[in-house]
């Protein structure tokens, strides 16, 4: 398709979309919750290689295929991002493939 998983400028690492797909097995959990821990941990995974970390995340866009949807992620948002707290955006919107719930974007910082 022609991206990047990420990309660092600077002190800035810009994360693309990141579905719940557990890649090591390339399946996808039927559920929010452990879609959104799978987008997580591969953030986390990404970050680390761009030698950030989960602490920098400054800005996060959540994409959610049904609003019902939302009150299942919100814990693992809350476990993930609680301490962190960067700016958030959450929209709801159809995603390409249908077993798709969730779709997290990041940006980082670090100085």
């Amino acid at each position: 398709m022609g991206y990047s998983r990420a990309i660092v400028k600077g002190g800035w690492c810009f994360v693309s979309g990141v579905t719940g797909y557990d890649y090591t097995t390339m399946t996808m959990p039927d559920n929010i919750a452990d879609q959104g821990r799978n987008c997580f941990a591969t953030i986390a995974d990404v970050l680390g290689q761009a030698g950030f970390e989960m602490a920098d995340i400054v800005r996060v866009q959540y994409t959610v295929t049904d609003a019902t949807l939302v009150d299942a992620l919100v814990p693992v948002l809350g476990a993930t991002l609680g301490t962190i707290r960067p700016a958030a955006t959450m929209v709801i919107a159809g995603l390409i493939r249908p077993e798709m719930k969730v779709e997290i974007e990041v940006t980082a910082f670090k100085e």
